[in-house]
């Protein structure tokens, strides 16, 4: 299988998420099913049920959360000397050559991927585009709405 790319952020925030599952989450859960079950009947007990059900969502996602992360091949950027290329993990400034409007990403894993923060997946066309260029570039992405022309403005490593 092949290792996904991981920012360190990325990789940290799933780590937290993955020790508040184990820490608070999971035994909480188990809580709750022992009291449901101290209530008798479980056939008919909507408590029982639903803890279940919850308990079932939770070790779901830790399954996930640990294959991710054995899996992920975690890039430092600090350790990483791109010469001014834009490059996994680094955050781009673009301005649309069009309207004039300027936009700034981090190029980041597919788990970490959030648009309204900024934060674009390694996958997506318009960072498939930016890799391996670097500030000044003019560069062509292809959308739904047509072509569009970026020009790289800045590129940090932070």
């Amino acid at each position: 299988m092949a290792k996904t790319p991981l920012t360190v952020h990325g990789a940290e925030k799933l780590r937290e998420e993955l020790k508040r599952l184990k820490g608070e989450d999971r035994p909480r859960i188990i809580k709750a099913i022992a009291e449901a079950r101290a209530h008798g009947d479980l056939s008919e007990n909507a408590e029982y049920h639903a803890a279940r059900e919850q308990q079932s969502f939770i070790e779901g996602r830790i399954l996930e959360l640990e294959s991710k992360l054995s899996n992920a091949e975690i890039i430092d950027l600090s350790k990483i000397n791109a010469n001014g290329k834009v490059v996994f993990g680094c955050t781009v400034m673009l301005e649309d050559e069009e309207n004039g409007s300027e936009a700034t990403y981090q190029i980041v894993g597919e788990d970490e991927a959030e648009i309204k923060a900024g934060r674009i997946s390694i996958n997506s066309p318009l960072a498939r585009a930016l890799i391996g260029k670097q500030q000044g570039d003019l560069v062509v992405v292809r959308t739904p709405t047509g072509e569009r022309r970026l020009e790289i403005i800045d590129v940090r490593y932070a």
